[in-house]
């Protein structure tokens, strides 16, 4: 075994981690790992220890990182670039700001009403919910690193399609009247010191645990509910890579749900063990994250329907061809 696979296998996957959950659910509760309770316990409490591992330890860095791009001076950086570049380097910085899109929002609120173009400001608002810095690890640490990889590159270029497209449609009329009226502060940028950016990244990992504990614990035990209960034939029957309407419907079932990508891991994870397509389960991950209707709710404030709709049929349709294409490439990722 190679010193990266190794690394890979302890640090990321944390085998380490599984074996001494092996043993608490053996020798400690006296379960057989091969019985579904067994299986259940431990893929429950050895999933949701790693994801808050992993979580918190890249949180803490991204923030870290992110101390450096405060909104003011992400709006300067913007607003030196039109174009494509532009929706590129907003797509890209939007990997480095918050975990969903409801908080995602107020940014975009303010990047619009100091005059950066529309377009930029949705290449921003996609890729910021849809794509983070955390969701390579956390993809590889399940998956594997070209399934991460190839999960961030399509959705920065979904995030990047997605904002030219509106920004082509110049639908700047169907921003509500007030984005434009907010008022906006040039204010200097205070430099930071070493410990108050290490404070900061102390509480960015108190605040995004505090938001997405539920959402973790809830998403492993439906995983768990799925690896160890659901018989295969079943969720084949439904989502199954033969199935030319799995893309569709995990799509839109993904919508009436609010989570994020470290909620909809785990049970990604169960679904693609039970068979279904890879470009099925990375539809369902982008439509919850991107397109949940608690985000679409909120975006109703900030926009009329018209360009709301626009977005959505967007984002959607990016999704659906995303999840067929990686459904028909997937054993190329496996």
């Amino acid at each position: 075994m190679g010193i990266f696979q190794w690394l890979n296998d302890q640090l990321l996957k944390m085998q380490w981690l599984s074996d001494l959950v092996a043993v608490l659910v053996r020798d400690v509760f006296g379960l057989d790992l091969a019985s579904r309770v067994g299986a259940s316990i431990h893929f429950f409490i050895y999933d949701v220890i790693k994801i808050f591992i992993l979580l918190s330890v890249l949180i803490f860095s991204i923030s870290y990182v992110q101390s450096f791009f405060p909104p003011e001076r992400t709006k300067k950086i913007l607003g030196r670039f039109d174009g494509i570049t532009a929706n590129i380097l907003a797509a890209l910085l939007g990997t480095i700001t918050p975990f969903c899109s409801c908080s995602s929002i107020p940014l975009f609120i303010g990047f619009t009403g100091s005059g950066l173009p529309l377009g930029v400001t949705f290449s921003f608002l996609i890729s910021s919910p849809l794509v983070d810095l955390a969701s390579i690890i956390l993809l590889a640490s399940i998956f594997n690193w070209k399934i991460a990889i190839a999960y961030v590159v399509v959705g920065l270029i979904l995030a990047v399609v997605g904002g030219t497209f509106i920004g082509k449609a110049h639908m700047e009329d169907q921003v509500e009247s007030f984005v434009f009226g907010s008022p906006t502060i040039e204010l200097e940028e205070a430099e930071l010191t070493r410990r108050d950016r290490v404070n900061y990244a102390v509480d960015q990992v108190k605040e995004v645990v505090q938001k997405v504990w539920l959402y973790v614990l809830l998403g492993v035990g439906i995983g768990a509910a799925i690896h160890n209960w659901i018989p295969e034939s079943v969720i084949t029957a439904l989502l199954g890579q033969d199935k030319w309407y799995s893309v569709l419907v995990a799509t839109f079932v993904g919508v009436p749900m609010y989570a994020d990508i470290f909620g909809t891991l785990p049970i990604s994870e169960a679904l693609v063990a039970k068979g279904v397509g890879l470009g099925t389960v990375l539809s369902f991950m982008m439509g919850v994250t991107a397109l949940s209707l608690p985000s679409m709710v909120m975006l109703k404030q900030v926009v009329k329907p018209k360009l709301l709709g626009l977005f959505f049929g967007i984002v959607a349709v990016g999704i659906i061809i995303i999840g067929y294409v990686f459904n028909f490439l997937g054993p190329i990722f496996m």
